[in-house]
């Protein structure tokens, strides 16, 4: 890709997700249910896998409930802390009612069925993320409530065939910090077809780069930043009994 693409072709758009970063300190300006409702009206127009339009998001304000949710994800005091928590759920209850009204039902429900309904939240929560940035609010993407989705239920009140799949605090920000590096350009866009040197070709280019950002802000981190943070997500496995909690909640993913 030219260096010059996004110097020729710019836009709102693209200046919004250009600067682009997470946000976890917010002022006590008030966010407005009539601007909440105007950012998910707008996302709710986000693509949907043949028209289902699965998912519900649960405005939270309410402390008690933020706080409980702020614990489940890992005791993230901004989750507490957030004028406003936007919980994306997964939700096949109404897919669920069209089926039985015609004699059908979801008990036998597969990855497919799982897999298109988080396609379909995470379009609507990215949507509703850019659009909120637009209003001049900014938010934090909050995927550990997958902690224990279980518990999440429970707090949100979810009946069975929904999920939290993340949430979003939301907010006036109280803070700008710097952006953090992306890897390479050229390790993440490939033509024609799929180019393995160039996706592990700048990983340690950008380790350096990361470890470099970190220490600039006073965070500890090691020579090899990204890919050391990435053995230590992932191994052990992360989050391993989700599946069975889904399936407690309706979700087979067979």
């Amino acid at each position: 890709m030219p260096d010059s693409a996004t110097e020729t072709y710019t836009s709102e758009t693209i200046r919004l997700l250009e600067n682009r970063v997470s946000i976890r300190k917010y002022t006590d300006e008030p966010v407005s249910d009539e601007m909440v409702e105007a950012v998910l009206r707008a996302a709710y127009r986000a693509p949907t896998s043949s028209n289902i339009q699965s998912y519900t998001t649960i405005v939270v304000r309410d402390p008690d409930t933020k706080q409980k949710l702020s614990v489940v994800a890992g005791n993230q005091k901004h989750v507490a802390e957030t004028p406003v928590f936007l919980a994306f759920c997964v939700d096949l209850t109404r897919i669920d009612y069209a089926l039985m009204k015609h004699q059908h039902n979801l008990h036998d429900n597969n990855m497919e069925v799982g897999l298109v309904s988080s396609v379909d939240v995470a379009l609507v929560g990215m949507s509703a993320y850019l659009t909120a940035e637009s209003l001049g609010l900014r938010g934090l993407m909050i995927g550990a409530v997958r902690n224990n989705a279980v518990a999440s239920a429970e707090i949100l009140g979810l009946p069975n065939r929904v999920y939290c799949l993340f949430g979003m605090c939301l907010g006036w920000p109280a803070e700008q910090p710097p952006q953090k590096p992306r890897m390479d350009i050229g390790a993440t866009i490939h033509y024609e077809k799929y180019d393995a040197d160039a996706t592990l070709a700048s990983l340690d280019t950008y380790d350096g780069a990361l470890a470099e950002h970190y220490e600039s802000i006073g965070k500890t981190t090691t020579p090899d930043s990204w890919t050391h943070d990435m053995d230590k997500k992932f191994h052990p496995p992360l989050r391993d009994k989700l599946r069975e909690e889904l399936k407690t909640l309706g979700f087979d993913f067979r």
